[in-house]
């Protein structure tokens, strides 16, 4: 495979599952890091094997809280996959983590291992709120955190907010966006709150314990949000994102812009091209088989060459999902569409040999008629009106 990819690292260690997240992440395991590291290490250099040392272009490690794997087991992980596949000289290299999980030492260790990015899971300025949503931390440590990061040398750093939380006011919401802006961040990621099933909130909200988020309530909050990011010099890049000029994410625009990516860990996921289209996996989500199937598929030796041969053959890989040309030419518009400046026509011309307005040319206008998406420079993308409906414009072209 000659094609550069985008690298996930699933690390699902936490203290704590948070009431609202349906992520592959465990308490209590904090015995398996050092097997869990290796077995990472060991299924990258099967994986560069398989694939020919593909470059990587960007590295993300995500959890879980990343930041609760100790220096020397981050040192390790690192210089595998480092060893496994040749990065980029301009790789962006991320690491997730949690206020009180880290200190001034421990994000100076980090950042002089080569990570460039850090991005703080922040959500609340307002300690009741985050005591409601399980995070361990309070507003005080999250601005600790910062600027122990800022002190550190991170070329860019993103906070996580979470907004339309349940019976939250319009103000508290405004609040804490202002003390985010006035810290500062390169990156801001934000998230409407929503339900997922199996969480400890989908169970609370079930049972009257919560309301549910206030659709209305939400569409205010991010109508705001908006302009206040705007008028603060951030650049709405994705639906959910905004960015100083040159902070964009790389390595989640290689998601939305459907270019091959490679998932380590347990619960990874990963797509690479298939035939018209391309293949999705996925591992095993329990960190404990994790480790056992990762060294079953190293006792048993080289893997046939192929994709598909692979996939059969390594026992970590619990599934797949072959997605030909028409439901690739159908993802590529979805993802496309989450990024503000939208799909190109030229490219999906490109990468498909096909028009993109005669392709979805029936759901297109309808969509058009009722002032959701438009044409400009080359590029169809959402109106303002399309983002707060981003949803239900989805589900008409699906």
């Amino acid at each position: 495979m000659k094609d550069p990819v985008a690298l996930y690292v699933h690390l699902p260690f936490c203290e704590l599952k948070c009431a609202y997240c349906d992520f592959n992440s465990y308490a209590g395991l904090e015995g398996l890091m050092g097997p869990y590291v290796e077995a990472v290490a060991a299924e990258a250099r099967l994986w560069s094997a398989l694939l020919g040392r593909p470059p990587v272009t960007t590295l993300f490690c995500g959890g879980g809280t990343p930041s609760l794997l100790p220096l020397p087991s981050l040192e390790r992980l690192l210089a595998a996959l480092r060893d496994a596949f040749p990065f980029q000289p301009d790789c962006e290299t991320t690491v997730e983590a949690n206020p009180g999980t880290v200190d001034a030492r421990y994000l100076k260790g980090i950042a002089a291992l080569g990570v460039n990015r850090l991005s703080l899971g922040v959500q609340s300025f307002h300690d009741d709120e985050l005591r409601a949503l399980d995070r361990l931390h309070t507003a005080q440590e999250a601005e600790e955190a910062y600027g122990w990061a800022r002190r550190a040398g991170f070329a860019s750093i993103n906070l996580d907010l979470i907004y339309g939380l349940p019976a939250q006011p319009l103000a508290r919401w405004q609040a804490t966006l202002e003390r985010a802006i006035a810290l500062g961040p390169d990156h801001l990621s934000l998230y409407a709150l929503t339900v997922e099933e199996g969480t400890k909130l989908a169970y609370q909200v079930a049972r009257g314990l919560v309301p549910p988020p206030d659709d209305d309530a939400q569409a205010e909050m991010l109508e705001w949000s908006l302009e206040r990011m705007a008028a603060a010099g951030y650049e709405h890049y994705e639906i959910s994102n905004w960015a100083r000029p040159g902070h964009r994410c790389r390595h989640n625009l290689a998601y939305w812009q459907c270019r091959p990516y490679l998932g380590l860990g347990a619960g990874a996921h990963s797509c690479l091209p298939w035939g018209d289209g391309w293949c999705r996996f996925w591992d095993v989500a329990s960190p404990r088989r994790y480790i056992e199937a990762v060294a079953e598929a190293c006792r048993a030796g080289p893997l046939a060459d192929g994709l598909p041969d692979a996939l059969a053959a390594l026992p970590q890989v619990a599934g797949r999902e072959v997605v030909g040309l028409e439901g690739a030419m159908s993802e590529f518009l979805l993802m496309g569409l989450r990024l503000r400046d939208g799909v190109s026509l030229a490219e999906f011309r490109r990468r498909f040999g096909r028009e993109l307005l005669d392709t979805f040319a029936g759901p297109l206008a309808e969509l058009s008629e009722l002032g959701l998406v438009e044409v400009r420079g080359g590029r169809l993308r959402l109106t303002r009106r399309g983002l707060f409906l981003a949803n239900e414009v989805f589900v008409r072209l699906l």
